[in-house]
């Protein structure tokens, strides 16, 4: 892969990884991103046939159906994925999330998490809907984020059709996704309209653009998997400016929210060896102090994006426990 960067494994941070989780760093990226990396990633990912990990049994009788539905004004329509779990539609409706996808705002499709969707939806009889929305930076704020409101809109729209609770729609991502949700969270505030949201879930959530463009950096986060080089090439992508400076618009960014009340309960669960880590605990600080519930879990020796590669790690199983509870109490109550 261009770019590697194999020599920063052997540095800072190493001997703070959860040994759980150590064997499972070679298995994932050791590069910055850069245009270089993001046209071999897309190059591989477009000349390979779309694969996914063999399904048990309980994972495939979930279904998973394909809509085109109306985007933003004057833009692309959007293609979302729908997961419904088997057996009966519920007397009042199926819970829904709306899921947006991880990949720094550059990479990534409604495909990219289909295991774990369908896990969440047979786990918890819920329908969840996976938002394919447009990737910079090819598209610049506030495309992507439009997008993923025109999938809200369109689920609370279509929630008699679909058989969903309107009441009871949740929406969340892991990584770029946790920073759409935020900023989705905050943007159907700010419009006030009927498009309600019971909870936002975010895992290792992309807060602030601000994130390893200072001078100030964590001397143990970020080492691994996400870097400060490559939040910087991510912010850039999707902002089409540089990140950490005073001309990037506040709305663009979930961390530069002046006003943080009025926004739906949160969990937010991060690595303590993530890059996020510091902006994941000062959003959650700030939630809690505008009088929001939240709820935020540190995993303890864990980098980014160490779910995808250390499935049956302690540390990943006590960190899906953490929001399938979490989104149980917000679909069922206690």
């Amino acid at each position: 892969m261009p770019g590697n960067n194999m020599s920063s494994r052997a540095s800072g941070s190493r001997s703070l990884i959860a040994p759980e989780l150590l064997p499972s760093l070679d298995y994932l990226p050791a590069f910055d991103f850069n245009d270089e990396t993001l046209r071999a990633l897309r190059a591989g990912t477009a000349m390979a046939p779309r694969k996914r990990p063999p399904l048990s049994p309980e994972l495939e009788a979930v279904a998973c159906e394909q809509h085109v539905i109306p985007g933003p004004p004057g833009a692309p329509d959007v293609r979302v994925l729908v997961y419904t779990p088997p057996g009966p539609r519920p007397a009042a409706g199926y819970p829904a999330l709306l899921h947006m996808h991880g990949g720094g705002y550059v990479i990534g499709n409604a495909e990219t998490h289909d295991g774990s969707n369908r896990s969440l939806a047979a786990e918890l009889r819920c329908m969840l809907v996976s938002v394919d929305y447009r990737l910079a930076p090819e598209t610049r704020f506030p495309g992507a984020l439009e997008d993923c409101y025109a999938a809200l809109t369109w689920l609370h729209a279509r929630a008699a059709e679909l058989g969903v609770d309107g009441a009871r729609v949740a929406i969340g991502g892991e990584s770029a996704g946790g920073g759409h949700a935020a900023a989705l969270a905050i943007l159907a505030r700010d419009r006030g309209g009927a498009q309600r949201i019971c909870f936002q879930l975010l895992d290792s959530p992309m807060l602030d653009d601000r994130t390893g463009s200072g001078p100030d950096s964590h001397p143990y986060c970020g080492e691994f998997v996400w870097t400060a080089a490559s939040n910087r090439f991510g912010w850039q992508s999707l902002l089409g400016m540089e990140p950490g400076t005073a001309a990037v618009p506040a709305a663009a960014v979930p961390a530069r929210t002046g006003d943080m009340s009025g926004l739906p309960p949160a969990l937010i669960t991060v690595g303590a060896l993530d890059l996020f880590l510091e902006e994941s605990l000062e959003y959650a600080r700030r939630l809690i102090r505008a009088g929001v519930p939240t709820e935020l879990h540190v995993i303890p020796g864990a980098f980014h994006g160490f779910a995808m590669a250390a499935g049956q790690a302690p540390q990943v199983q006590a960190c899906l426990r953490f929001r399938r509870d979490a989104l149980a109490r917000a679909f069922y109550g206690p």
